[in-house]
């Protein structure tokens, strides 16, 4: 059944065009609540699909894997998983669609640039399951990620740290000092910034391994370990 907005329509017909999807198997209805930020509606919004969203996507992701890369073990499978479901990755997948070009938003969420890599993960995991519930299964799903995946997984698989340089840090810690990694936040820009509003510092055995910037705590400390990690793989 179609919308009875016939704008809103053809926008979510130009998206499943650039999905590459029959639109024939498309629920209209819930792909339009899975674009719908809670901004825009407190109750009608993706935050429902966006929970169902998160276990398709691990879903999708473990049968990925599982197909094409049948002999790895299963703490590899779990590594590469926690990757590819990251909001980092899935928000790099929503923004190859231009899944913003969909989303109903207001316009001061819109203007949050620091909430934007989340907001665009939310929309893509809510978009994912309106996709499982428009079949039951994972037809629908897997050709908007497998493709993505392919090339991610080898990149990651050629990486030694898994792309998770503060695990990979801490493993290499406990294996040389039977000890943990130091993180510290050491500035905050104002948070209407569109800067890298953090910067944090990686220490060990009061030695600073390494310093990096991002939008959040989380993403400046995953950038402080990456060049940390880098410096202590090469000595």
């Amino acid at each position: 059944m179609t919308l009875q907005y016939p704008r809103r329509q053809k926008q979510l017909q130009s998206l499943v065009q650039k999905l590459g999807l029959p639109q024939a198997r498309i629920q209209w209805q819930l792909l339009d609540l899975a674009l719908t930020h809670s901004t825009v509606s407190a109750t009608a919004n993706y935050e429902q699909l966006e929970f169902v969203g998160d276990a398709v996507v691990r879903l999708a992701t473990a049968v990925f894997l599982l197909e094409r890369h049948p002999d790895l073990p299963v703490g590899e499978f779990s590594a590469l998983r926690s990757v590819l479901v990251s909001d980092r990755i899935l928000a790099q997948l929503a923004a190859s669609y231009q899944l913003e070009r969909y989303l109903l938003v207001s316009d001061s969420a819109l203007n949050d640039k620091l909430g934007q890599e989340s907001r665009l993960a939310d929309a893509f995991e809510a978009v994912l399951a309106a996709l499982y519930l428009s079949t039951q299964t994972l037809e629908l799903v897997r050709p908007c990620l497998d493709h993505h995946f392919r090339q991610l997984v080898a990149e990651i698989l050629s990486d030694p740290a898994r792309q998770n340089y503060k695990a990979a840090l801490q493993e290499w810690s406990q294996a040389h000092y039977k000890m943990l990694p130091e993180y510290r936040v050491m500035q905050a820009e104002p948070a209407h910034s569109d800067a890298q509003r953090f910067t944090a510092e990686v220490w060990l055995r009061d030695e600073r391994l390494g310093q990096g910037s991002g939008r959040s705590i989380k993403a400046a400390e995953q950038a402080a370990a990456q060049v940390a990690f880098t410096a202590v793989s090469e000595r």
